[in-house]
């Protein structure tokens, strides 16, 4: 017996019901990729306007280390970010699956990745920090070319690791600026170190931007005449910076917080996969 015609459209309500996104979860989706997408366009308007303070669109030879541009970094976390919150949006929005298919696909892709990191960054220990060594190293002796950079190192030795150079202070000799023979065509900060490297006085309120001057400086050598003293023996052991470089105080702060980091990195690689 042929079915009735009030039974073809309860199959085709049936079947319609099954294939809908659940509301809630569509505006979950939609909210949470509205701020992904805010937060994007955020990070990569701070990128491109930190470029354009620094004029790089019209000097392209600024280009040589662009991999360690803080400003061009932003630019690229900026774009991937507003492309993923623009696709998870308009996808769940629109409930468009070509849009949610590629918003899925974004997702997987880094996962993989930064599984692929962990698992890489575990074997080859090694290799990572020689990159480290040779990044930090750039970034030493391009400190007062780029103020991104300068910035950077700035915040990594004052406030994050309290370190200073890449095995200790003497590694800011590789810097035109503080480097010992510098003195010899006027440098002030020859045989110094940035003020980043000094460690805060209790109640300090205005930072001593000069407070690295000439502590790398035997005290028995001579001085130019031009007002300079000579630093007394125990001036140069009361030295007020840190003595501890960068590249081990940064192990240090994996081996302390590696709990905390592993846990973050498992929360988030779970959150994106109940997002695919």
């Amino acid at each position: 017996m042929a079915p009735q015609p009030h039974q073809h459209s309860a199959v085709r309500k049936y079947r319609k019901d099954t294939s809908e996104v659940s509301c809630c979860l569509k505006y979950l989706i939609f909210g949470f990729n509205v701020l992904f997408w805010l937060l994007g366009l955020g990070i990569l308007a701070v990128g491109v306007w930190a470029w354009s303070e620094k004029d790089t669109f019209s000097n392209l030879g600024r280009l040589a280390n662009i991999a360690l541009d803080p400003a061009f970094v932003l630019i690229c976390v900026g774009t991937l970010t507003f492309v993923i919150g623009f696709t998870g949006c308009v996808g769940a929005l629109r409930e468009n699956t070509c849009l949610l298919a590629a918003y899925a696909l974004f997702l997987a892709i880094i996962l993989l990745l930064e599984m692929t990191a962990g698992i890489l960054g575990f074997i080859f220990k090694d290799w990572i920090k020689l990159q480290a060594t040779g990044g930090f190293q750039a970034f030493i002796i391009h400190y007062r070319e780029d103020p991104d950079q300068q910035n950077l190192i700035d915040w990594i030795q004052e406030d994050w690791l309290q370190c200073c150079g890449i095995e200790g202070p003497k590694d800011w000799d590789k810097n035109n600026y503080f480097n010992c023979s510098s003195q010899a065509v006027g440098s002030r900060e020859a045989c110094g170190v940035p003020f980043s490297c000094c460690k805060r006085k209790p109640n300090e309120i205005i930072k001593n931007k000069q407070c690295g001057y000439d502590v790398r400086r035997n005290p028995n050598e001579g001085y130019f005449a031009d007002g300079w003293t000579n630093l007394s023996p125990t001036q140069s052991e009361e030295r007020n910076i840190f003595e501890r470089g960068c590249l081990r105080a940064g192990e240090e702060w994996v081996e302390a917080n590696l709990i905390p980091v592993a846990g973050v990195a498992v929360g988030l690689a779970i959150t994106q996969f109940a997002w695919i």
